[in-house]
C-alpha cells in the first residue's frame, strides 16, 4: 500500500476515551456548584472583556490541550489562523512555510495579510536546518498537522523539536485543523507556539475557531477584539464544550472504520479498484484510485444511494453519513490525473459495510 510512512497516527480507542475523560476532568475543576448547568452569558464581563462563560471554557481548553492560554474566536479554523497571525505578523513580512500545494484558505490569509512565504521541504530536515540559518528574517515558523500533499512524511513532533533547538527566537504556529482530539497529540503539546483549529470540526456549532498557546499573542489578541459583536457568546462556548467531550471517541470509530475499509477495498472486494491507500488529505481517508476514468461520475451517482457527495465542514456534526467525494485540491494540485481516476472516502459515522454497499450499486452501473 502506498504512502504507509504519511499516514499520521491516531488515538487509540484507550487514548481516545483517556482524552474525553481529562476533558471532563477540567471541566469540573472550573465549573462548580452545579455552575456546569448554567449555559452562559452574552457581552463584555467587566473583568474579562468577554462573555464570563467563554473566558472559562478557554481556560478548560488551555489545560486541556497543554497551552497557557487560549482564544476563542469568529470564523472558525481560518479565523483561528488569520487570528494568531494577525499578532505576530505585519503585513509585508515573511514566513516561513512547507514547499508543497497550500490549503486554499490558507492561501487567501496570506495574499489578504500581504504575508511572503519562504519555502523548504519539511520532509528533508536538512534543507529546513538550511533554511532556519538562512532566513533572519521571517517572523513566523508555520506548519499544517494534516498532510499538504500525499508524499509528506514529516513528523510534527519531531519537525517542532528540530525548529525550537535550531531557532528558539521562532514563534511556531500549527495548523491542527482535522487532527485536534484525532491524532495523538497537536502542536502546543509537542511544544509549538500555538496551535489552531476549528471547533466545528469537533461536532461544535459553526464558526467557531480555536487558538491554543503562549499567553502574550493570546492576550494581545483578546484586547484587539474588543467589540462585543465580536465574541464567541458565552451559550456558544458552553455548546462547543460540550460537543467536544463526545468528539474523541467518535473520531477512535471513525478511524477504524477508515482503516477497516481500506484492508476490504485492497483485498478486491469490491471490482474496478486499481489501488487503495489511506492518507491524511484533511481528515483521514481512505484515497480510491480506479481502474478507469470514473470518479466524477460516480461521485454524482453515490448520492442516489444515501452518500454524501460535498462536504459541510470535515467532519462537522452535521456530516453523518459516508463522503464520497473528490480528491483534495491540494492533492489535485500535485497529483491532477486523480480528478477522473481519484475518489476520497470517508465513512463518517458509517460502517465500512455501508460504503461497501453503496460503491457496489454505483460500480454495477457502469458494469452493467
Amino acid at each position: 500500500m502506498r504512502y504507509e510512512e504519511s499516514v499520521l497516527k491516531n488515538r487509540s480507542m484507550e487514548q481516545a476515551q483517556q482524552l474525553q475523560f481529562k476533558l471532563i476532568d477540567e471541566i469540573t475543576k472550573e465549573f462548580t456548584d452545579n455552575d456546569f448547568f448554567q449555559v452562559g452569558d452574552v457581552g463584555l464581563h467587566p473583568e474579562y472583556h468577554r462573555p464570563l462563560v467563554t473566558a472559562r471554557v478557554e481556560k478548560v481548553l488551555a489545560q486541556t490541550f497543554g497551552g497557557e492560554h487560549c482564544a476563542l474566536v469568529r470564523g472558525s479554523g481560518t479565523g483561528a489562523i488569520r487570528g494568531i497571525l494577525s499578532v505576530l505578523v505585519e503585513p509585508g513580512d515573511s514566513v516561513i512555510v512547507h514547499m508543497a500545494p497550500m490549503y486554499t484558505t490558507t492561501k487567501e490569509t496570506f495574499r489578504l495579510m500581504g504575508l511572503q512565504q519562504s519555502t523548504a521541504d519539511f520532509n528533508d530536515m536538512n534543507a529546513v536546518g538550511e533554511l532556519l540559518e538562512k532566513d533572519r528574517s521571517s517572523r513566523v515558523f508555520y506548519v499544517q498537522h494534516a498532510r499538504q500533499q500525499p508524499t509528506d512524511t514529516y513528523q510534527l513532533q519531531d519537525l517542532i523539536a528540530f525548529v525550537k533547538n535550531k531557532r528558539p527566537d521562532l514563534p511556531i504556529v500549527v495548523d491542527d485543523n482535522y487532527c485536534a482530539m484525532k491524532m495523538q497529540g497537536i502542536g502546543t503539546e509537542y511544544g509549538a507556539d500555538y496551535s489552531t483549529f476549528s471547533g466545528f470540526k469537533l461536532m461544535g456549532p459553526q464558526g467557531i475557531g480555536v487558538i491554543i498557546g503562549k499567553r502574550e499573542g493570546i492576550e494581545k489578541l483578546h484586547a484587539r477584539n474588543y467589540s462585543g459583536g465580536g465574541q464567541v457568546q458565552g451559550y456558544e462556548a458552553h455548546e462547543l464544550l460540550r460537543s467536544m467531550v463526545f468528539a474523541p471517541v467518535m473520531l477512535a470509530i471513525q478511524n477504524e472504520q477508515v482503516e477497516k475499509l481500506c484492508h476490504r477495498l485492497a483485498s478486491g472486494e469490491v471490482a474496478g479498484i486499481k489501488e487503495v491507500y489511506i492518507t491524511n488529505s484533511q481528515s483521514k481517508n481512505v484515497i480510491v484510485e480506479l481502474e478507469q476514468p470514473l470518479a466524477s461520475m460516480i461521485i454524482e451517482r453515490a448520492s442516489r444511494y444515501g452518500a454524501a457527495t460535498y462536504p459541510v465542514g470535515a467532519e462537522s456534526r452535521f456530516e453523518l453519513v459516508p463522503m464520497i467525494y473528490r480528491v483534495s485540491g491540494s492533492f489535485l494540485e500535485s497529483q491532477p490525473r486523480l480528478k477522473e481516476y481519484g475518489l476520497r472516502i470517508n465513512p463518517m459515522k458509517a460502517s465500512a459495510d455501508t460504503v461497501i454497499r453503496i460503491l457496489e450499486h454505483v460500480l454495477q452501473e457502469f458494469r452493467g
